[in-house]
């Protein structure tokens, strides 16, 4: 790994080929790149979006956050990983959010997502306009459900 961010190593050790994954589900999904750049993980860790990613566990785990997605949810890379996705969002909000992955299991791709989200520190933020997609393979398997986004504003 390149540079000596404790957080970019800590997330390229547990993410591994699955930054591949992320990225070619984007472009598959969107018909777009989701980063551009010859060093894929340069780009995803250093793009201005947030980009985030958990698993298929029965309770998803986050796996994934760049630079600005761990700086927006207060977070260092070891608090991070393993951290139920669930609990970036408010207990009251999570009907909200159970409606969006039910449309995303239908098309594989939701735009437009808006949402509220809490970081670390109990700051309130609303995501907007974001691309949650399924992480699949060539062969259609699932291993998981990524977001994007580029715009919030606090609350």
């Amino acid at each position: 790994m390149r540079g000596d961010d404790p957080n970019r190593i800590a997330m390229g050790r547990s993410a591994g080929p699955r930054l591949a994954l992320i990225a070619e589900s984007f472009a598959r999904l969107a018909g777009e790149p989701l980063v551009e750049g010859p060093d894929l993980e340069q780009a995803m860790w250093e793009a201005s979006n947030v980009i985030l990613a958990h698993g298929t566990e029965p309770d998803p785990l986050l796996f994934y956050a760049n630079r600005i997605g761990l700086e927006l949810f207060e977070m260092h890379a070891d608090q991070l990983i393993d951290l139920p996705s669930h609990r970036t969002v408010e207990p009251a909000l999570r009907e909200a959010r159970a409606a969006m992955f039910e449309k995303l299991e239908r098309d594989n791709i939701v735009s437009g997502y808006s949402g509220v989200r809490v970081s670390a520190s109990g700051r309130r933020f609303e995501i907007l306009g974001a691309h949650v997609w399924n992480l699949t393979d060539r062969d259609g398997h699932r291993h998981g459900q990524a977001a994007t986004f580029a715009d919030w504003r606090f609350l």
